[in-house]
């Protein structure tokens, strides 16, 4: 009968499109244009023409496998379809296509019971009121289809007949309606019935008082006129609600509901209709706070919140005094570097314009003021013992507080207790440290408060940063700590303005490496001893703390001498070292290791320098210090007088008889005014025969007699007294033989005894050391045995070196 059925269908359509001319084939579904997704039908193919007939799947250029149903039609058999799809006929004659014949067919679910239905009664003002209902229609049906919502109403005793309203759907999610409703509605009843092409759903009834769901509008806030510490907002509402909430908040915080208009709107002012000014108190000066409001019927719903609007609390001077700390210079016991942080918003009241920084003296007044910019976070300020150093933040209305500052040695009262104990330094990760420490058992007072100061090594006035505790605190963790940085500090322990504890800690850093350089190398050489100096590695290149330098010195190709300098150290002093050339070079160290080394460095030490000081020492020996003497003056370029002139010359001429031989002698020797050469003559001293001839001139014979002394070729100057005569004898032939009679007589025989005597020792030290001062000859008096009355002498020293006979 199916079958049957189906034939009769096909046969009525094809007669009705053949008798219109449309199309020469029908194509149809057992199972209609939509079916369930998995299921299987047969799809239909009925044909006027007696010639080739094909059925397509979506693509025509492949026709599929069909069976033929009767002379006329053709059927293919659909298992388990998953999508939608497009089936088509059509009729090939002598190689020519006819029109081919189509149909979709649409693959889905019938809907599913809608579900989680919700109704609001929105009073929009006095004359509109809807009532919005929400509702889940539940698992996708990929099929298009239609919602109809369903609203009884009844007010009093009488109850409307149901209105539908129909919504078209389509996938998973929400369907919603509006229905506008009488506002002498008192109750509703509401249902939703989902259809599609493979069935229908119904929902269950839901009841509503509607003033149990009723929800106001939202309300609309105006810009608010706000003072230091409260805001008045005009809130404008389309129906008046007994209940109005307004909500503050600063920047970052939590909203707050203001008290006075939380509950009930009575206290509000009403300007007109809907419109009211409410006041919003305990707000904090000089801030940014953001306003909402909403409002609620007796019964019912919370509105939707308002957009935010935001506003400026007017400013008041700032309540807390600064947050102040300073520095002393290591070289500059004259000023002081005063520090300041910040304040908040919340403790500054307004926008800071500038800061002021005095110094008072207890009898003099006011030392120093300065005016600062808002942008200064520092500023150096003279001191003196009896002076207090404030600093004031102002802003539009007024300045803060003074912060006091008290330095360990501008105030001569400040009392030293012990520190505290056990600092304790701990890298918590790449840029934080804590800082822990015990206060002392034996510290009387309490601490009022702690402050710990860091600063990277060498920087304490450009990079100073500190924090403030309290007096109990022990422990605390600063951060913005640069990795491969070396960083000192100190807990400073207040007690009370004339009490303060401070220790020092060094050596923080929370990253380290060996150091990628070496310290610049300046050398400085004297006589054995050669002095190092060197300059601090570049910070980028310390790999943190530098624990201490090494200096390398290097002579020939021999192993390095290695010298271990403290880190602290620029400069070291190597003494004794033997004359030679030396290579010398440095390294710096850290935890990690020891670094690269720096440039190379060469000098020399000189063996001349060594033979000065040996001289220098050798010249305090008197025999030494007279054969220098006599050698230097073998040195001299200066020019040796006549002896003619000398004074011994001129006593001769005084004698009646004499100058007659003098000039006789004279005449012998071949002198013109040409020659600059002076005579040379040999003198030999003679002992003093007889104490009653104090002196003689002697004429050379023919044969000299023996001398007792051995010849020189040199003139020997004596000095003599004032009241006596003395005479020199002396030959104008370098080959004659002169006798000399000293003025000094038998008594000095023993002097020039001591003299032969102090002659033999040195030559024989000179022979084994050579000549060598022990001091400086220029200024130290010269000092000879005998005393020579001649003004200058002029000295052969062709046999200087020559041994005496």
């Amino acid at each position: 009968m199916s079958r049957a059925w189906t034939l009769f269908t096909a046969v009525t359509v094809l007669s009705v499109q053949l008798c219109t001319g449309s199309e020469h084939c029908v194509i149809w579904s057992s199972a209609g244009p939509a079916v369930q997704l998995g299921s299987s039908f047969e799809m239909y193919c009925t044909f006027d023409c007696k010639c080739q007939w094909s059925m397509f799947i979506d693509d025509v250029r492949k026709p599929q496998r069909h069976k033929q149903l009767n002379s006329t039609t053709i059927y293919y058999n659909v298992a388990n379809i998953t999508k939608k799809r497009t089936f088509s006929c059509q009729c090939m004659c002598n190689g020519a296509r006819d029109y081919p014949c189509g149909m979709d067919i649409s693959a889905g679910y019938p809907p599913e019971r809608p579900e989680n239905m919700s109704c609001i009664y929105q009073v929009k003002d006095n004359k509109r009121r809807v009532v919005s209902c929400t509702w889940n229609r539940g698992r996708d049906t990929f099929l298009w289809g239609n919602s109809v919502l369903w609203l009884r109403t009844g007010y009093e005793n009488h109850t409307d007949r149901p209105v539908d309203y129909k919504v078209s759907t389509k996938g998973v999610g929400w369907s919603s309606a509006n229905i506008p409703v009488s506002h002498s509605v008192e109750w509703i009843s509401v249902w939703v019935e989902a259809q599609n092409r493979l069935g229908s759903a119904v929902s269950i009834p839901v009841n509503y008082t509607l003033w149990d769901i009723a929800l106001p509008s939202t309300p609309a806030l105006g810009q608010p006129g706000c003072f230091s510490r409260e805001c008045t907002i005009q809130v404008k509402q389309s129906v008046q609600t007994p209940h109005l909430e307004i909500q503050y908040r600063a920047e970052e915080r939590a909203w707050t509901s203001s008290p006075d208009v939380f509950l009930q709107t009575s206290g509000t002012e009403m300007l007109q209709e809907g419109v009211q000014n409410c006041s919003i108190s305990s707000l904090e000066p000089y801030t940014l706070y953001h306003f909402r409001a909403r409002s609620k019927f007796s019964t019912g719903l919370w509105s939707p919140w308002s957009a935010n609007i935001p506003s400026w609390t007017q400013e008041e001077a700032p309540a807390k005094e600064l947050d102040v700390w300073f520095a002393e210079s290591a070289s500059d016991f004259k000023s002081l570097r005063v520090y300041w942080k910040e304040l908040n918003i919340s403790a500054a009241r307004g926008r800071i314009v500038e800061y002021k920084v005095q110094v008072d003296g207890q009898s003099s007044g006011s030392v120093f003021i300065a005016n600062l910019s808002a942008e200064a976070r520092n500023h150096s300020v003279p001191f003196c013992a009896d002076c207090e150093v404030k600093v004031w933040a102002c802003n539009s209305r007024g300045p803060s507080p003074p912060a006091r500052i008290t330095s360990h040695h501008t105030q001569v009262k400040v009392q030293q207790v012990e520190p505290p104990q056990d600092v304790q330094v701990t890298a918590d990760n790449r840029s934080s440290v804590a800082i822990s420490w015990r206060k002392r058992a034996t510290a009387a007072p309490p601490a009022a408060y702690v402050v710990v100061e860091w600063y990277p090594e060498g920087l304490k006035l450009e990079e100073l940063r500190w924090v403030r505790l309290g007096g109990n605190d022990n422990h605390t963790v600063v951060t913005g700590i640069k990795p491969f940085e070396c960083y000192e500090g100190a807990v400073h322990v207040f007690y009370n303005d004339s009490s303060v504890s401070r220790t020092r800690f060094t050596g923080v850093t929370t990253l380290t490496s060996a150091p990628e350089a070496g310290p610049s190398v300046q050398e400085t050489v004297e006589e054995s001893q050669v002095t190092v100096t060197w300059t601090e590695i570049p910070r980028s290149q310390r790999g943190g703390c530098v624990t201490k330098y090494t200096i390398y010195l290097e002579v020939g190709r021999k192993q390095p001498q290695l010298f271990s300098v403290p880190a602290s150290e620029r400069t070291h002093v190597i003494k004794d070292l033997s004359p030679a050339g030396y290579s010398l070079w440095m390294t710096a160290s850290t935890a990690e290791g020891e670094g690269r080394a720096g440039q190379t460095v060469h000098f020399f030490i000189q063996l001349a320098a060594l033979m000065l000081m040996v001289l220098m020492c050798l010249y305090h020996v008197p025999a030494v210090k007279h054969r220098l003497w006599v050698y230097f003056q073998c040195l001299m370029p200066d020019v040796v007088p006549d002896p003619a002139n000398s004074k011994w010359a001129k006593e001769c001429t005084q004698e009646k008889g004499k100058m007659m031989n003098f000039k006789l002698q004279l005449s012998d020797s071949i002198v013109t005014e040409e020659e600059e050469e002076p005579v040379l003559v040999d003198v030999e001293e003679l002992p003093k025969p007889s104490s009653d001839v104090s002196s003689r001139v002697l004429i050379p014979e023919t044969q000299p007699a023996p001398a007792l002394y051995p010849l020189t070729n040199y003139i020997k100057s004596l000095s003599h007294d004032s009241d006596s005569s003395d005479h020199t004898h002396t030959s104008l032939d370098t080959n004659t033989t002169v006798d000399y009679i000293s003025s000094h007589g038998l008594g000095n025989m023993e002097e020039e005894e001591e003299e032969e005597e102090e002659e033999e020792e040195e030559e024989e030290f000179a022979g084994m050391l050579g000549f060598f001062p022990t001091h400086n000859i220029f200024i130290d008096p010269m000092e000879f045995g005998g005393k020579l009355t001649l003004n200058a002498v002029k000295i052969d020293c062709s046999d200087f070196f020559l041994s005496e006979q």
